[in-house]
């Protein structure tokens, strides 16, 4: 299989992972969350189901995706710096706001889940809640 062959299949796997693993938080959001992307919608509960079982920011992990397998497609340099960039910003912001955020609003239940669920490298097993966290 020539390379640019197998550069394109890896671009369109990785393409429809990212959309998949985004579509996917996104209806978290909404149905188990009860709220939206929106910062004047956040959701109301603390989302510890799904691919949120195995890392805590799935739906960026999904658009890191989608930007890496465009960079791939279109042999774009520029895409993959955006790539790296976007990673980088969404790091320093979940550090410095998200983080606190969350642990503000949702206590202890966060701070535990937090403890036990990477940011962004996936665990091999799934975290399970206590039985007080929906």
């Amino acid at each position: 299989m020539p390379t640019g062959t197998v550069v394109s299949w890896l671009a369109v796997v990785l393409f429809c992972s990212g959309l998949l693993l985004f579509a996917t938080t996104l209806a978290a959001f909404v149905k188990r969350g009860n709220g939206t992307l929106a910062p004047w919608t956040p959701t109301q509960r603390l989302i510890v189901s799904g691919p949120y079982r195995y890392c805590r920011n799935p739906m960026i992990t999904g658009v890191l995706l989608i930007l890496c397998a465009e960079a791939l497609w279109l042999r774009s340099g520029w895409i993959a710096v955006e790539a790296v960039i976007f990673f980088a910003v969404n790091t320093v912001y979940f550090i410095l706001a998200e983080e606190p955020s969350m642990e503000h609003r949702f206590g202890q239940d966060y701070r535990a889940y937090k403890a036990d669920v990477p940011r962004w490298i996936p665990r091999l097993k799934p975290y399970f809640a206590s039985p007080d966290i929906p």
